[in-house]
């Protein structure tokens, strides 16, 4: 961290700003943002799950219960991770606040349905409902978990956190409901006004009317998804205050910091073969620095040369001193001679022991291996030039050109294409599993989450948005979180009891996830958002494809 400040008075210069930098800065910003995240995203989460409750049910027993069942929850999600992890990160914890908008989901089920079967006591229901509810534990867990393969610590946590989490509120549901409810169900104009508006839902028909809806949601898709780019871009990342990040540009400028993520690696077979090849290096920089691509450069041969450069220069010198002690003869009359023999040249190891290369002393790696290697930094440099720094790099032998945020970018994209390949299998998963239960009827539960998938991603696409690696773990969520309101509705069909717990599951996941939407975090933020279209969509169009009546079925 750098400070100027008004000590600088004592030398006669009057600073009144105060500049602040430095990686600890960063790092404290990001933990307080997450800090009020965490309380912003997990308090609203709650507040609205305990306000659709109550309004759905009148009555304290659900919201109490339910309650529970997610303090249970993400009590075993903390407890799990940080007995496999040794800690729990902020943005575990903030991703972790969202499982409030999906583990409620369970125990939503359990007292809509009672709400809608008063008849039936509490452990007969939930015989009823285990197979339904188990089939949609089984898909988000593994969702969920699918974000484990990622190498990234963090994700690792999230998966763990939110698969223990899930498992955790489920079985207090399955376990604890059924002793635990005693009281008669109460009923409430608010649920009985979306339960019975499954009745006037549309269903999707083949006919004229369905395949030509089914030709605008295909071109919305297709034009879409034409329009959308992708963007695995670090920096697209970066949610540093921009004061701060400003402050630290002009830092960098006034001491003339050189760039920490871009730099050139130089390598040798000994001493004298990697300063020549620094010696070239920094000769084709001289056009860029004249060109105002960059400020200058940080290289050891700038300090010492190599050996025949220094022979070079000697030669050079000698000349030059040579033709002064002739003239100087002339003019005085007398015979002048240089002083005879040569002076050896000054090698790396002799240099490095003195004061002087102190300030260059961290670029020498010295030998590594069987080579020796060198770093050459670069003050000021500008984007325009990464192209043709790159381009640089290869041509030189024994130079690499390093771009640090550019290798971490296309590790993103690896990882955006690996989850996409997973998102693949995984819908290959589930449509078996999902084969396995309801057999030709497994489309119907499958199709809605296929739907939303794709018209999300178009609606990004038409947008302006680009998808991220995080936009993908938010199809693969989609897919485990989706599934979900399909299986319900198949499992008790044309049962407005499990349209109401599909609408209110839906409705606190909307406002948990459209809370992580608006993270100042931009990793979250894109998570968050392609979740919030998604999820809204399948929840539309899960009803459309529960199939036909059961009146005109029998008919």
């Amino acid at each position: 961290m750098c400070r100027v400040g008004t000590w600088a008075k004592q030398i006669g210069v009057d600073i009144k700003v105060l500049l602040r930098g430095g990686v600890p800065l960063h790092a404290e910003a990001a933990a307080a943002q997450a800090s009020r995240e965490v309380g912003t995203i997990g308090l609203g989460s709650l507040l609205a799950v305990i306000a659709l409750l109550w309004l759905a049910f009148r009555s304290l027993r659900p919201i109490v219960l339910v309650s529970a069942s997610l303090l249970v929850g993400c009590a075993a999600g903390v407890a799990v991770t940080s007995l496999l992890f040794g800690q729990v990160h902020l943005l575990t914890l903030v991703f972790g606040a969202s499982l409030v908008g999906v583990a409620e989901d369970y125990g939503i089920h359990y007292f809509a349905s009672r709400q809608g079967q008063p008849d039936k006591t509490p452990r007969r229901l939930m015989r009823l409902l285990l197979p339904g509810m188990s089939l949609a534990l089984a898909t988000s867990a593994l969702a969920y978990l699918a974000l484990g393969i990622a190498p990234f610590p963090g994700l690792r946590q999230m998966a763990v956190f939110s698969a223990t989490g899930l498992t955790a509120a489920f079985l207090t549901v399955v376990l604890w409901f059924p002793w635990l409810d005693r009281g008669p169900p109460r009923s409430s104009d608010f649920g009985r006004a979306i339960a019975g508006s499954l009745a006037w839902w549309p269903r999707w028909r083949p006919g004229a009317a369905g395949f030509a809806i089914a030709a605008l949601a295909g071109l919305f898709i297709a034009g879409g998804l034409q329009r959308l780019s992708v963007n695995d871009d670090l920096r697209s990342l970066q949610s540093s205050p921009q004061a701060l990040l400003q402050q630290e540009i002009i830092i960098g400028q006034r001491l003339g910091l050189p760039s920490p993520a871009q730099f050139f690696l130089v390598t040798g077979a000994d001493t004298e073969q990697l300063l020549q090849a620094e010696e070239a290096l920094t000769a084709r920089l001289q056009p860029l620095l004249e060109a105002g691509h960059l400020d200058g450069w940080r290289a050891v041969s700038d300090w010492l040369p190599s050996a025949a450069r220094q022979r070079e220069d000697a030669r050079i010198t000698r000349l030059a001193e040579t033709a002064v002690l002739a003239r100087a003869s002339d003019l005085l009359g007398e015979t002048l001679s240089a002083i005879p023999g040569e002076p050896p040249p000054l090698t790396a190891m002799d240099w490095l022991w003195q004061p002087v290369s102190g300030p260059i002393r961290p670029l020498w790696l010295g030998q590594v291996g069987m080579q020796w290697g060198s770093v050459v930094m670069l003050e000021g440099l500008r984007p325009a030039a990464l192209d043709e720094l790159a381009t640089l790099g290869k041509a030189l032998p024994g130079v690499r050109w390093v771009d640090r945020t550019a290798s971490i970018s296309r590790l993103l994209a690896h990882y955006r294409q690996m989850m996409g390949w997973l998102l693949l299998a995984g819908y290959v998963a589930v449509a078996l599993a999902l084969f396995l239960r309801f057999r030709g009827r497994a489309w119907r539960a499958l199709l809605p989450t296929v739907l939303a998938a794709l018209l999300s991603l178009a609606a990004l696409g038409w947008l302006g948005v680009p998808l991220q690696l995080f936009g993908v773990l938010a199809q693969l969520l989609l897919l485990g979180m989706g599934v979900d309101y399909g299986i319900f509705l198949l499992e008790h069909h044309d049962d407005p009891a499990s349209w109401l717990a599909v609408s209110l599951g839906a409705a606190s996941t909307l406002l948990a996830f459209g809370l992580l939407a608006l993270s100042a975090t931009p990793a979250l933020h894109s998570f968050g958002l392609s979740l919030l279209l998604g999820i809204g969509l399948v929840w539309m169009l899960s009803p459309c494809f529960r199939g036909p009546s059961p009146i005109l079925a029998s008919h």
